[in-house]
């Protein structure tokens, strides 16, 4: 049974991502379980310079999922490199993703050339869902012009596979996903989070500090499944999905709808050993549906 798969000549032993945000720079969660069972790890969103993020509280529970407001908290590009990625190389042989972020494209170029030159780094996954603070604040993701400028600022500055990471909170994913590939993207990951809040019944306000918040876990699957199929028909170039992944069933369906690989995220915050568990189930789910090689099914859906 083949269970790896390929990313822009990247090899992936399975098609098994820890989303970043959600795993720490991964040498945290060795810890608790052999890493290596992962096709590859998208380390927390690194930015230029430290950052502490947003203030408290920042997280609130949901039916079906959480709310994060936690602002890209951060030690800054040059502690990553210096500190976090020695600690992950010396635990981990698998495809290291960097997840880059950035409020400028001067900020987004710089930190992506930075992690180009780490031998080390895989792959860089840009986010871009990030306030672009010389256009009024709003996110670079939110548009096709916005997307398509940041994607090609950083393809500048980098030979590694570069995949530009999406938002939901647009009025056509597809139309944001073809200017990506237009810039000069390798491919696209989705779905990043949907934009929610909360309110404190007791004291009429909104639990976030931030006020709003990010929307994952259990209950945007089903988005993220559409995203996936919609982008699918709209590029040639490869997609990782993601978005409340917390089964090896998931996985199929996100490959099936268009995904050449899977990110799990929410999952881990609600146990640690969700990625270990879902890639030791993923090869008895192949079997179950008469899946000889992962790669197969990708896109089969449509």
């Amino acid at each position: 049974m083949v269970t790896s798969v390929n990313l822009s000549g990247v090899t992936l032993k399975n098609p098994l991502i820890a989303a970043s945000g959600t795993f720490g720079f991964g040498y945290e969660m060795a810890e608790l379980f052999d890493i290596n069972c992962l096709g590859g790890i998208s380390f927390k969103g690194t930015t230029r310079d430290p950052r502490f993020g947003n203030p408290t509280p920042r997280i609130a529970e949901t039916p079906g999922g959480m709310l994060n407001a936690v602002g890209l908290q951060n030690p800054g590009i040059d502690a990553v490199i210096a500190e976090e990625l020695p600690k992950l190389a010396a635990c981990y042989s698998g495809a290291v993703i960097a997840n880059i972020g950035g409020f400028s494209l001067e900020e987004y170029k710089e930190c992506v050339a930075k992690i180009d030159a780490q031998d080390n780094v895989a792959m860089i996954e840009v986010n871009i869902s990030c306030p672009n603070v010389h256009a009024g604040g709003t996110n670079f993701g939110s548009s096709a012009a916005g997307a398509e400028e940041v994607t090609r600022a950083v393809r500048d500055v980098t030979k590694k596979p570069l995949y530009i990471k999406l938002s939901p909170n647009v009025t056509d994913i597809a139309e944001i996903a073809r200017a990506c590939e237009a810039g000069g993207a390798d491919g696209v990951s989705l779905i990043n989070t949907l934009v929610g809040m909360r309110l404190d019944l007791k004291k009429r306000k909104p639990i976030l500090a931030n006020v709003t918040g990010g929307l994952s876990g259990r209950a945007i699957f089903p988005v993220a499944v559409r995203c996936v199929w919609q982008v699918y028909n709209a590029v040639s170039i490869p997609i990782i999905g993601m978005g409340g992944v917390a089964s090896a069933s998931d996985v199929i369906e996100l490959m099936l709808a268009g995904a050449s690989a899977v990110q799990v995220g929410a999952a881990t915050l609600i146990n640690p050993y969700a990625c270990k568990e879902i890639s030791e189930a993923l090869p008895a789910e192949m079997e179950k549906y008469g899946i000889k090689d992962i790669k197969e099914i990708i896109g089969g859906a449509h």
